[in-house]
């Protein structure tokens, strides 16, 4: 192990052609991914996973900037464990491990040419490009199911509170006018997963404790689960007053923006509340 106490023009050398060689080499599946972005809605925010990674890494420049570099050969044994993923995952044609092998590789390569200290500080950036892949379908299928027998469930409490008659059987809701049925895209997982991505970036950029970090990270689940019955709910409503054609209209090409922006508001908001509790640094 080398030390130096800049980051040398030899160090950005080493890291600027692995970085390419890394270009070159995971250049079919990163077309594939984007690919998935653009067919799958339940990943359409995978174009700003990368641009979010990158800009938290240019918030932690001035830490960056003291940080020494050093070269560490455990990275090369990092490094080799995640071309070992990628090709154990391309033999099995096996797309998420594929994708999430970019990740180890990436680390490898900072922990070899620049050294622990930045690749303690770059783990989390890194870790956060996770985001950008889709799970496998049997894993999404199963989570997504189970949650849209809750949204249903859920719903039929509302609504029957809302004095509005709903007979509920499965993940389908009978109202007396029309029947709504809670499909996958509506079981509030998509919105799940991209407010866990957005939960994550505000908690990284924050200036909360660690555990405030995990506590507004974790509020996106509640808060996903409560927006989507909250339009489920409206839709609901809807349904009863003017048929099964608005609320499926308003379902599929408004109601997911409402559910974002709420989550949104949510989240700031709990990110606001805890702000208050978070110890005061003096300089």
């Amino acid at each position: 192990m080398t030390k130096d106490t800049t980051l040398s023009s030899q160090a950005l050398f080493s890291l600027g052609i692995m970085l390419l060689a890394v270009a070159v080499l995971y250049f079919p599946i990163l077309q594939n991914l984007a690919h998935d972005w653009d067919t799958n809605d339940n990943y359409s925010h995978g174009y700003f996973i990368p641009v979010l990674s990158i800009y938290i890494i240019y918030t932690f420049k001035d830490a960056l900037s003291k940080l020494p570099v050093t070269t560490n050969i455990a990275g090369l044994f990092l490094l080799l464990a995640g071309l070992t993923q990628l090709i154990v995952a391309k033999t099995g044609s096996e797309f998420f491990l594929q994708r999430t092998s970019l990740i180890l590789v990436l680390a490898g390569i900072v922990l070899f040419c620049l050294g622990f200290a930045f690749f303690k500080k770059l783990f989390i950036p890194l870790l956060y490009l996770i985001f950008m892949v889709p799970l496998p379908a049997i894993i999404w299928n199963k989570i997504a199911f189970p949650m849209q027998l809750f949204g249903s469930f859920l719903t039929e409490k509302v609504v029957t509170l809302m004095g509005i008659p709903i007979f509920r059987e499965g993940n389908v809701l009978h109202l007396s006018n029309t029947t709504l049925e809670v499909v996958g895209a509506c079981s509030g997982l998509r919105s799940l997963t991209t407010l866990f991505a957005l939960s994550a970036l505000l908690a990284i950029l924050s200036s909360h404790t660690t555990f405030q970090k995990w506590l507004l990270f974790l509020a996106a689940a509640p808060i996903a689960i409560f927006a989507n019955i909250v339009r489920l709910s409206v839709t609901a409503l809807m349904a009863s007053k003017y048929g099964g054609a608005v609320a499926q209209g308003f379902l599929h090409d408004f109601s997911g923006l409402v559910v974002f922006a709420v989550g949104i508001v949510l989240l700031v908001s709990v990110s606001n509340i805890l702000k208050r509790f978070t110890p005061k640094t003096h300089s």
